[in-house]
C-alpha cells in the first residue's frame, strides 16, 4: 500500500524526465513548465496541510508546515512570474498526472493514523523530493527557455535538496 502511492507521484515526475530522455513528446515549453511546477508545489502543499493537521509526530509536523509554507512561497513567487511575463500555465500530461497522483495519494495517507501515517507522509515526501530534483535537473531547467523562469527554478533547486534532506532524516528517526 505504501509502496504504491509513493510509485505514483513520483512516476510522474518520472514521466517529465523519461519524456525528455526518449524525445517523445516534445520537451516542455516555459508555459508547460509553468503548470508542471505549480502543480508539483500544490500537490506537497495539499500533502504538508494534510499530515500538519493528522501527524501524531511533532516532528513530522513541524515539517509538514515548513512543506507548506516553503512550497507556498514558491507558488507565490512562479504565480508572479508567469503574470508578468503574460504567460499562461499550460496544463499537460505530466501535470494532469502530477494532480491525479497527489490526488490519490491524499485519498490513501486519510486512511492512515498514527507512526503508520507519519512513515507513509515521510516516505512519500522522500521520493517526491528526489524526484522533484531530477525532473529539475533533467528537464525543467534545461528546457526553461525564459531567463527568469530558469533563474526561478535554479534559485529554488536549494530547498528542494533541503527538503530532501529533513525528509531523509526524519525517515531515520521514524525507522527507529
Amino acid at each position: 500500500m505504501k509502496g504504491s502511492r509513493v510509485v505514483v507521484l513520483a512516476g510522474a515526475l518520472a514521466l517529465v524526465v523519461v519524456s525528455a530522455q526518449a524525445g517523445n513528446p516534445p520537451a516542455p515549453d516555459d508555459a508547460q513548465i509553468a503548470a508542471i511546477v505549480v502543480t508539483a508545489n500544490q500537490v506537497d502543499i495539499d500533502a504538508g496541510k494534510l499530515a500538519a493537521d493528522k501527524s501524531s509526530s511533532k516532528e513530522v509536523r513541524a515539517f509538514a508546515q515548513q512543506m507548506v509554507t516553503d512550497h507556498t512561497a514558491v507558488n507565490g513567487q512562479a504565480t508572479q512570474l508567469v503574470t508578468r511575463l503574460e504567460v499562461t500555465p499550460a496544463q499537460n500530461a505530466t501535470s494532469h498526472s502530477l494532480k491525479a497522483g497527489g490526488d490519490q495519494n491524499l485519498a490513501a495517507l486519510r486512511r492512515l493514523d498514527g507512526p503508520q501515517f507519519d512513515r507513509a507522509y515521510v516516505d512519500h515526501e522522500v521520493v517526491y523530493h528526489e524526484q522533484v530534483i531530477e525532473a529539475l535537473d533533467t528537464t525543467l531547467i534545461p528546457n526553461a527557455r525564459n531567463a527568469e523562469l530558469k533563474e526561478l527554478l535554479v534559485k529554488v533547486r536549494p530547498a528542494f535538496v533541503a527538503h530532501l534532506e529533513h525528509a531523509r532524516h526524519l525517515q531515520a528517526a521514524l525507522a527507529r
